[in-house]
């Protein structure tokens, strides 16, 4: 499921399952697919050195996670950042934004997880899998003696709970549950015994496996409260008291300070240890401080005061020269999986509450007409946003998936920037200009709202030069930034806003990962978001278009061979470019500095620097 981006990107990587096949692997004592069909991917190599994935290890009848790295040091703190006001919850389940679902992932862990070197999915809870011929059954055993940060054990009850009651439920986010509509049902699940359970899908489904990397729930701390279901936004929201908060990842919350920090303190009972047998996290403790922008960003970097940062095109230089007498190393870990964009709001229904229109109907005839956005997208200048803004650290993109992407459409070749053309296509539906400012065929001034989040510097830049880009084609554009809670509100609420401009996470293996965003009903759909009342009541109305899409969505996801799905997510793709709805500005180089001191770091440019937290450390003899 893709996630809005504030500024922190949580990789959410996954395998293509093309095959149904299931092989034993005897050194992980679990069990991975036959990746025989599989395309190779360049990006799911190292940078310089292959991850060795952790192996079961069993003492005393608990399925460990036995890391194989080299054995570090414990103690001491790693520090790191987020931009804008911190976490909008806790929740894993309820989260709709990238930094909220980074902090849930610190404490909760799913029944899988992926290799960060070749996105090959690999048990987490889970000890392995096995599956029936067809693909259609999947028996998923258990780590017997783990247990929750309280001491209660890990069982079946709680994967049972986590999907039928939360997850199918339809409780918080339901994007999970509605990527997992495969032809027309829900999965159902079985409780086999207490370390067993089995699902059964209707029919073979590529992401099925992946998609059990959700976090799993502890049942006895939702439960607890009689009405856990009427009371389950509240669970986990950012007020709660960190000794009441129960945990399966390698860290437990320990304090949060709103508009500070996040402090994250090691679960005493994680089920990971290193090859001497001691438990694992290294770290004492995660910090995430929360800083106001990029700027103060890097600047508490250069002071010292946080551990690593991602690098914006304009500083790489400047830190590259001095990287060889410093005390950090820099990575280049390739495209960026995510995306950049500016979504254009279709909405064109009313407020139930008010009776007034969430667009105006004038502004509804503008944006609901293809020509429009055409011209919107021959009006911007991504060459120059790539050399001004990202400092020739980027390329144009034209494409709902980032080039980083196997199944990136590269037919999708794109354009330079053409006043003439986004002219011609406004003349076509009526538009005219008069002394540079631009009319509808009524008379009315095309004036626009255009909105990012405030102290993200990168998005705010893209803001002043799309303003300056659309005022070549006669349009006036209001560009206000605001805080990213309110931007995401905006979005998945009040439906009242022009243009905004935004990034998503995204999966350089697995399209279905984008469902939430593409298919008409996704509660992420957001050039044309619908309520969940409309949803629930049906009152759907997607443009032809957008019903094309979703069937594209479903056929990818129930087709099992790799070049056949390519096919179906290359014409999603064309559709999104040929109708405009989302424009696409350009996809960055990620590159990272983190310090020396920081040991175990596997770089991937499939799942960044820090995916191994529980198995990273610091050097406490390290001098600059």
């Amino acid at each position: 499921m893709k996630k809005i981006l504030g500024l922190v990107l949580t990789l959410f990587v996954i395998i293509i399952l093309l095959g149904v096949l299931i092989r034993k692997d005897d050194n992980n004592s679990g069990y991975t697919f036959d990746t025989a069909d599989i395309k190779p991917n360049p990006d799911a190599v190292a940078i310089n050195k292959p991850y060795p994935c952790p192996k079961t290890k069993t003492i005393d009848g608990v399925d460990y996670l036995q890391s194989q790295l080299p054995v570090g040091q414990f103690g001491g703190e790693y520090v790191t950042s987020t931009i804008g006001e911190g976490p909008k919850t806790f929740n894993p389940f309820t989260s709709t934004d990238a930094t909220s679902s980074t902090m849930a992932d610190v404490m909760y862990d799913g029944l899988f997880t992926s290799n960060p070197m070749t996105g090959e999915v690999i048990p987490k809870l889970a000890k392995g899998v096995k599956s029936n011929k067809n693909g259609t059954k999947y028996i998923i055993t258990l780590r017997k003696g783990i247990k929750w940060s309280d001491g209660k054990p890990i069982t079946a009850d709680d994967v049972m709970f986590t999907w039928n009651d939360i997850i199918f439920a339809g409780l918080g986010n339901t994007s999970i549950r509605d990527e997992l509509v495969i032809a027309g049902e829900l999965p159902k699940i079985r409780k086999l015994d207490n370390y067993t359970v089995e699902f059964t899908i209707k029919r073979p489904f590529a992401p099925f496996l992946r998609a059990l990397s959700a976090p799993i729930a502890p049942k006895h701390y939702f439960a607890k409260d009689r009405d856990w279901q009427k009371n389950f936004d509240r669970f986990l929201a950012t007020n709660t008291n960190p000794k009441d908060i129960v945990t399966s990842g390698a860290f437990r919350l320990k304090e949060y300070i709103p508009a500070q920090r996040v402090v994250f303190e090691k679960n005493p009972n994680y089920y990971m240890i290193n090859k001497n047998g001691d438990r694992l996290p290294y770290i004492n403790k995660i910090i995430y401080l929360i800083v106001g922008d990029i700027n103060n960003q890097i600047l508490k970097f250069e002071a010292g005061e946080i551990d690593d940062i991602s690098l914006r095109g304009g500083d790489v230089a400047r830190y590259k020269a001095k990287e060889a007498h410093s005390d950090y190393v820099i990575y280049n870990l390739g495209a960026d999986n995510g995306t950049m964009f500016v979504a254009i709001n279709l909405n064109n229904r009313k407020n139930k509450d008010t009776g007034k229109y969430f667009v105006p109907q004038y502004k509804q005839r503008w944006f609901g007409d293809r020509n429009f956005r055409k011209a919107i997208d021959y009006a911007l200048d991504r060459q120059g946003m790539v050399q001004n803004i990202a400092n020739g650290m980027a390329t144009p993109l034209f494409t709902a998936e980032s080039p980083s992407g196997i199944f990136y459409n590269k037919k999708i070749t794109g354009h330079k920037r053409d006043i003439k053309t986004a002219l011609a296509y406004l003349h076509k539906s009526g538009f005219r200009l008069k002394n540079g400012k631009l009319y509808d065929k009524y008379g009315n001034r095309v004036e626009i709202d255009l909105s990012t989040n405030a102290g993200n510097t990168e998005r705010e830049a893209l803001g002043v030069m799309i303003k300056q880009d659309l005022a070549d084609i006669g349009i006036k554009v209001n560009f206000k930034p605001i805080e990213f809670n309110s931007l995401v509100n905006k979005i998945t609420n009040s439906y009242n806003w022009d243009m905004i401009i935004l990034g998503l996470t995204g999966s350089p293996l697995e399209p279905h990962n984008g469902k939430n965003v593409w298919s008409s009903a996704g509660p992420l759909h957001l050039f044309n978001q619908r309520s969940a009342a409309d949803i629930k009541a049906g009152h759907i109305y997607p443009l032809p278009w957008e019903k094309r899409i979703d069937t594209l969505f479903e056929k990818g996801a129930l087709c099992t061979n790799f070049n056949e799905r390519k096919k179906y997510y290359d014409e999603y793709q064309q559709i999104i470019y040929n109708e405009a709805p989302i424009v696409y500005l350009y996809s960055p180089i990620r590159i990272y500095a983190i310090r020396r001191k920081i040991k175990n770091i596997y770089p991937s440019t499939l799942s960044g620097l820090t995916y191994n937290i529980e198995e990273l450390y610091i050097d406490k003899e390290f001098k600059k």
